[in-house]
């Protein structure tokens, strides 16, 4: 089984990653597209040229890698990706062969979180214009929604969580997703020592009571009312458990 968690940025989407990969017959694959992004929209972030050279830039690449058998010869290839790394010229056809998930965080919490990292976030940063985009085409591809879940009620109940999720895309629950080692994982991209410092400190998933949600300054909450519309549209689909 291939699975793609389609996210934005500060999304919880690193911990679901960290879960599959507790599992045994898992391998997983930090945001593949990342380098392809980089050199095709000129944008410049942390650690630019160290995440140019651990990675193929050539889309096309990377999607073949992705419908290539698990690594290790492992039954399931777990993909993080991240919407906004999939610029509007990139192949998208390949999708549908994949278990397609969209994994949502409200945009408040993303962006009081993602400017924590990187100042002046824009709309296009953090990645829920294009989930919905993504979504959209998954949906024309299969004639079928693919599953959303929301991060909150991950943290609500994270037991519950993954055991909705692993049913609805037709996988067995591990028990082991629920822990791992701290120091982080050795399939981190090189640019988590930027951005992964909370996680590689965490030893798994555990409940967690939902905070209400931040207060942003005037210009961050311009961005999160540009945002709201495309939150709502997905979790219109999101699983209830």
């Amino acid at each position: 089984m291939h699975i793609a968690m389609w996210s934005g940025p500060r999304n919880l989407s690193t911990a679901m990653m960290y879960a599959f990969a507790a599992r045994e017959d898992c391998a997983v694959v930090d945001e593949p597209f990342y380098a392809a992004f980089l050199q095709a929209s000129g944008e410049v972030h942390p650690m630019q040229d160290a995440i140019l050279a651990s990675q193929p830039t050539d889309p096309s690449a990377v999607v073949a890698n992705m419908l290539s058998p698990a690594p290790e010869g492992k039954a399931v290839f777990y993909q993080k990706q991240m919407s906004h790394h999939m610029l509007p010229e990139f192949p998208t056809d390949w999708i549908k062969e994949l278990a397609n998930v969209f994994l949502l965080r409200h945009p408040a919490r993303v962006i009081a979180s993602y400017q924590q990292k990187r100042e002046e976030p824009r709309l296009e940063d953090i990645g829920i214009k294009q989930q919905c985009e993504l979504f959209a085409r998954v949906q024309s591809l299969t004639g079928l929604a693919p599953v959303v879940i929301d991060s909150d009620d991950i943290l609500a109940d994270p037991e519950k969580g993954l055991k909705a999720l692993c049913a609805a895309i037709g996988l067995a629950f591990d028990p082991k997703m629920l822990t791992w080692q701290a120091g982080g994982n050795a399939a981190d991209g090189v640019w988590a020592s930027h951005w992964y410092a909370s996680v590689w400190s965490s030893t798994g998933l555990k409940p967690t009571p939902i905070k209400p949600l931040p207060a942003l300054p005037e210009n961050l909450e311009k961005i999160c009312q540009q945002a709201m519309p495309f939150y709502q549209h997905l979790a219109q689909y999101k699983l209830v458990f």
